[in-house]
């Protein structure tokens, strides 16, 4: 696994100072949160004699594609479960899929009302009786082993800074941003989705009450972008060469920024933000921004 993950200055005008640090950098298949969330998993399932992984996700999910890239790496069978059973009848799949497929993972496309049941154990049985016995691995990778991965995402060097920052999806990250952070440290993080369950997943994981949920920057919930969104991560990519993906990361830095503005940070505020990779993702996203003629994502 490669491993050059760098904290990346930003230049700013002003007193704060803003730190990225460059999980992306990690791997380009299994990079960001997905490496830290898997790392732990991948061993243990190797201890246990698991032969198959099965998890869950969406049709352009970056877990789906780290899982099947990590199963064909290290000698796993992998089966995704898809939300959207009509995308079993697409001719073509998206690239998120078609590059998971050229892993050698198996799909069961499923209805939504379907996928909802994911945590339910007559649902997995259900899938034992299809497939065989698996690890499973849940959707987003989060588990206690997730978060004892995502722990070791912050290193002494940052302890210094005020606030970190980071994009919430299943909760799982955040939860081991929390988990090992100092006292001194605010944990905010911005959702991907609308609404406010995360609040007691991430509750069920976390052991420090030093964080927020910064609700504003969804920008319509997961998956839905707006013109002004791609043109900050446009912008962005040229000013400080640093890529941004517009489910996650896009949204935190644009909700960073836009904090800074309005002044939410005291003067001299050290802030880490968290760049938890997803950038595979970017080139279905402009697929569908192309079929509905707006801007395309620099990649």
């Amino acid at each position: 696994m490669n491993y050059n993950v760098e904290n990346q200055k930003i230049e700013l005008d002003g007193s704060i100072e803003v730190v990225i640090k460059r999980e992306d950098l990690i791997h380009p298949f299994i990079s960001g949160n997905k490496y830290r969330k898997l790392k732990y998993n991948l061993i243990r399932a190797k201890e246990i004699g698991a032969t198959s992984l099965l998890t869950f996700g969406g049709a352009f999910s970056n877990h789906i594609a780290a899982v099947a890239f990590a199963g064909k790496s290290y000698g796993f069978r992998t089966i995704g479960v898809i939300r959207g059973n009509e995308l079993e009848t697409m001719q073509v799949l998206n690239p998120t899929l078609t590059f998971a497929k050229s892993c050698g993972m198996e799909f069961k496309f499923v209805s939504r009302a379907a996928y909802r049941q994911k945590t339910s154990q007559d649902f997995i049985n259900l899938l034992r009786t299809e497939f065989g016995e698996f690890y499973l691995v849940p959707e987003g990778g989060t588990n206690n082993l997730a978060i004892k991965g995502c722990e070791e995402i912050l290193v002494k060097e940052d302890y210094h800074y005020d606030f970190i920052c980071c994009a919430v999806g299943t909760g799982g990250t955040i939860s081991g941003l929390i988990n090992n952070s100092k006292s001194h440290q605010k944990i905010l993080g911005f959702p991907a989705l609308k609404g406010d369950f995360l609040q007691q997943d991430i509750c069920k994981f976390a052991n420090q009450n030093n964080w927020k949920l910064i609700t504003d920057y969804h920008f319509g919930g997961y998956g839905k972008i707006k013109p002004e969104l791609i043109s900050f991560i446009n912008k962005f990519k040229r000013n400080h060469n640093i890529p941004l993906d517009p489910v996650y990361t896009g949204k935190m830095m644009f909700g960073i920024f836009d904090l800074i503005n309005k002044g939410f940070f005291s003067k001299n505020s050290k802030i880490l933000a968290i760049h938890t990779g997803g950038l595979q993702g970017v080139t279905g996203m402009n697929e569908m921004l192309k079929r509905k003629g707006q801007p395309l994502i620099e990649i």
